[in-house]
């Protein structure tokens, strides 16, 4: 697994945990614990995007080349018939 695909991997895995989080209103400060809760979950959740755009623009990429790469046997350009 690349640097990207672990990060992205922890993010979800965050955004999993504070979905899974009961709010305890009870609690002292609760409000602004949830508060910041639902502020880190949109942020995990941006990150994941940008994160995976990045990752699939880089692999398109990566498959334009090669696929240019591998149709191109180094010869003279051929004209199609």
């Amino acid at each position: 697994m690349s640097d990207s695909d672990l990060v992205v991997h922890a993010l979800r895995e965050l955004v999993d945990a504070l979905d899974r989080r009961v709010a305890r209103v009870e609690r002292l400060g609760e409000t602004h614990i949830a508060r910041e809760a639902a502020a880190l979950r949109e942020e995990a959740v941006n990150r994941i995007h940008e994160l995976t755009a990045v990752l699939s623009d880089r692999d398109t990429r990566e498959a334009e080349r090669s696929g240019g790469v591998m149709t191109d046997d180094g010869g003279p350009s051929r004209k199609e018939e």
